[in-house]
């Protein structure tokens, strides 16, 4: 077995059974009921201790304290006395396929590795994710066998290919994906066909790259080509995703009708003209503090790696790095490293004016490439949204139900009755302390447990 399958099938073979929480089902006809935990579900609101939540067919069929819900008669009762549960998590933006191990290659876009992530994120509570771009044909059966509950691992949704403009973003020298992953289109009527083929392929949104990384690329894609494929996405009832890095070309996306900025803004401050244009499309926000984060963390804080809550779930070869002095060394001094702490306090900064100014806020770490690995970066994305200054229960809420409403999903992020028993169980309450979020007992997907506890990861 591969190194990176053996990873995931450990964490999601961990303790599934003898300990609360993580019973076997037995029998799949039968309601099951999880008993006495405190409960967030997801919307907000105060937990509601000593909770019943009963499942039935891989759905929540009645959620409530302990004095508004009965257990059915013949019903299988797990005791959760002690312990908290929440929603599976959602993300708004990650990656499948493009990194495997320190390697980025068009190879590793095949199911049998996808699937292997996609048990990783699962594992960590991650229960649905979107593959934001850089999709191979391959993505349409295996979100077909996912929504269909015939494959283990996170349910997955995507953004197809996406487009980006030859010799720009997204940079080959980074992300070296295949012809068959992105639209490079010059021209607007090359957009427009490229937009109508990811339709026609039932793509769940378009994704344009609208970004020089840093003026490090020559070119970017032009205004009316960008434009005209916003129009023809729109034209087909598909919003549209920005990747963008400053606040210029999120201006620029928001004019072109932009529904989801992808990454956070992080050069500049957001501006009131630029919340305004926000509020008139109604546009969504994923701020990806977990991005520039990735850069330098690692080599700032080795202990982050090297606590089991993030060591199990690395690559051989990636432990290597990241344990090597001289590696740390030159990541910490590096320039690049500085302007990804710059970016990062900037990008948090950026999140507290639009969460204050009423804009949605999405989830998401663009895990999957880099070095922000599945499931451990999404537990990266709470913590910093807490540094940043949200609460413990606005992060929670946003990596739930708020991810659910970006996506447009009104069967998950909330544990109420009639959505899909997608359930966290955790040793403590994430609502009173952030870090207790990393502290996971198990996790049910669809009513049946499929991962057991992953240690402590301590906010940092």
């Amino acid at each position: 077995m591969r190194a990176a399958s053996v990873v995931a099938w450990a964490i999601a073979g961990l303790c599934l059974s003898g300990m609360p929480g993580q019973a076997q089902v037995k029998d799949a006809s039968k309601a099951v009921v999880l008993k006495g935990a405190t409960l967030i579900d997801g919307s907000g609101g105060k937990p509601v201790a000593d909770s019943v939540l009963v499942i039935r067919d891989g759905h929540i069929a009645a959620v409530g304290s302990a004095t508004a819900v009965k257990v059915p008669s013949g019903a299988e009762v797990v005791d959760l006395k002690g312990k908290t549960i929440m929603p599976g998590m959602i993300s708004d933006h990650s990656h499948v396929g493009i990194v495997r191990g320190l390697k980025a290659s068009p190879d590793n876009y095949n199911r049998d590795y996808i699937l292997s992530q996609l048990r990783q994120w699962e594992a960590y509570g991650v229960t649905t994710i979107t593959s934001l771009g850089l999709n191979a044909p391959e993505f349409y059966d295996l979100r077909a066998d996912l929504h269909a509950g015939k494959a283990p691992g996170a349910d997955i949704f995507g953004a197809d290919r996406g487009i980006g403009v030859a010799m720009g973003a997204p940079p080959v020298a980074i992300v070296p994906v295949g012809p068959s992953q992105i639209y490079r289109p010059d021209t607007p009527d090359a957009a427009r066909e490229a937009v109508r083929e990811m339709a026609g392929r039932k793509t769940d949104l378009i994704k344009i790259w609208l970004d020089d990384f840093g003026k490090l690329l020559p070119v970017k894609v032009k205004p009316e080509v960008y434009t005209a494929a916003v129009d023809e996405a729109h034209k087909n009832k598909l919003r549209v995703a920005f990747h963008i890095n400053d606040l210029e070309d999120a201006q620029a996306a928001l004019k072109a009708g932009a529904d989801i900025l992808a990454h956070g803004i992080r050069d500049k401050e957001v501006d009131p003209p630029t919340i305004a244009l926000m509020k008139k499309n109604a546009a969504w926000y994923v701020p990806t503090l977990a991005l520039d984060d990735s850069n330098f963390i690692f080599a700032d804080k080795p202990q982050v790696s090297a606590d089991p809550f993030v060591n199990r779930a690395l690559d051989p070869a990636v432990k290597t790095q990241l344990e090597d002095l001289a590696w740390q060394q030159k990541v910490h001094d590096a320039p690049g490293s500085d302007r990804a702490r710059k970016a990062l306090a900037m990008n948090q900064k950026n999140l507290m004016t639009l969460y204050k100014a009423g804009i949605g806020i999405g989830f998401g770490s663009d895990s999957g490439v880099g070095l922000r690995f599945p499931g451990v970066a999404e537990h990266r994305e709470l913590d910093l949204m807490v540094v940043g200054g949200l609460t413990p229960m606005q992060a929670l809420t946003i990596a739930t139900s708020g991810a659910a409403k970006l996506l447009k999903l009104d069967d998950r992020g909330v544990l109420q009755a009639g959505k899909l028993a997608d359930i966290i169980v955790l040793d403590a309450d994430p609502s009173t302390d952030i870090a207790n979020v990393h502290k996971i007992s198990a996790v049910w997907h669809r009513g049946k447990p499929v991962a057991g506890p992953i240690a402590t990861f301590a906010q940092r």
